[in-house]
């Protein structure tokens, strides 16, 4: 067990899901293990860090009204309350997008020796960026990669269309390379509107993936460690009534999140194994989920999420209660196996 006193949960980002991370790390805030840890919720945003709770062991939460919120000193990552240094000992990042999923909050507290409870620096990095991802794994052969077309901002557009006419089936999906919650991303049914798409995807994004369209069952898995064993927790099947599983549908009700997914037990076994094998393979670290599509050829892989939505309806959550296991020693052993 690891012996940290105080845990700093690291919440805002500087990109678009700077919402949705707020509610993640108020919702790991309040399931730490205050009889443990000192907890200390940071707000972290455009350069600006500030201390908006804290709760003592055994005690209440205590709030920091907006102007009076003390501003975390980045030097050695520590915050003075009340005329006491509390130096952070532990931090737990929820931030998604930039900078907590990019590697770059990583790197700083990597910099200070600073554990944290997610992959490191590089491999962070390096995931966050969907075509990079996907050349990392390329020569794997227990999962399938959809077809893709890269696109850099300021190429040919024309050209990439064209490209993505020869080599790939409609409907296909134009991503940013980095981003999430589905943010930049659109279905593109015909050549008509690719050109339009890719610009939507630039405005999240220097770089933009457009994948061949894979037909089938979206799923999707968790896995951490425990004592050094990659765990996978239960498979979820997300039945989106939209199109796609966009924003729309992930966080305004417009999907089922079936959980565990009524799959045949065999390809439940295969996406829990991949999930172990990828989460080796990449060399995460910390809680990682990844999503796929199983489609009549075989199990898809479509991205990694190192810093996974952690609000009380988003998907981990819900896999750690199917699982049997409880919130709070769910996180501790995050913490523990850090």
């Amino acid at each position: 067990m690891a012996n940290y006193n105080s845990v700093a949960v690291i919440l805002g980002s500087d990109s678009s899901e700077w919402e949705v991370s707020c509610r993640s790390g108020e919702f790991v805030a309040s399931r730490l293990d205050d009889t443990r840890f000192d907890i200390y919720e940071i707000f972290a945003r455009f350069g600006k860090w500030t201390l908006v709770a804290m709760r003592k062991r055994n005690s209440m939460r205590v709030t920091f009204a907006e102007g009076s919120q003390p501003e975390v000193d980045k030097s050695d990552f520590s915050v003075t309350v009340m005329g006491e240094k509390i130096k952070f000992d532990f931090a737990y990042i929820t931030q998604h997008g930039f900078p907590g999923e990019t590697g770059h909050m990583q790197g700083y507290l990597e910099m200070l020796g600073i554990p944290h409870s997610t992959c490191s620096a590089f491999v962070s990095s390096m995931v966050f960026d969907k075509y990079a991802c996907k050349r990392y794994i390329g020569e794997v052969d227990f999962v399938h990669l959809a077809p893709d077309v890269f696109v850099r901002k300021g190429s040919d557009l024309s050209a990439a269309a064209e490209a993505v006419e020869k080599t790939l089936r409609f409907p296909v999906f134009v991503k940013p390379t980095s981003g999430g919650s589905s943010f930049g991303v659109s279905m593109v049914s015909s050549p008509d509107t690719l050109v339009q798409a890719v610009r939507y995807a630039f405005s999240e994004s220097d770089t933009v993936i457009i994948e061949q369209g894979i037909s089938g069952r979206e799923l999707t898995c968790a896995a951490f460690k425990d004592g050094g064993k990659v765990v996978s927790l239960p498979v979820i099947e997300i039945i989106s009534d939209n199109e796609y599983f966009d924003y729309d549908a992930k966080y305004n009700g417009h999907s089922r999140e079936v959980c565990p997914a009524e799959i045949p037990s065999a390809l439940e076994a295969q996406v829990k194994e991949v999930t172990a094998k990828l989460y080796e393979r990449l060399g995460c670290s910390g809680l990682v989920r990844m999503d796929y599509i199983a489609s009549d050829e075989g199990l898809y892989f479509l991205e990694v999420n190192t810093v996974p939505g952690m609000t009380s309806a988003s998907l981990v959550p819900k896999m750690v209660r199917t699982a049997g296991l409880g919130m709070t020693e769910f996180l501790s052993c995050i913490i523990d196996n850090a």
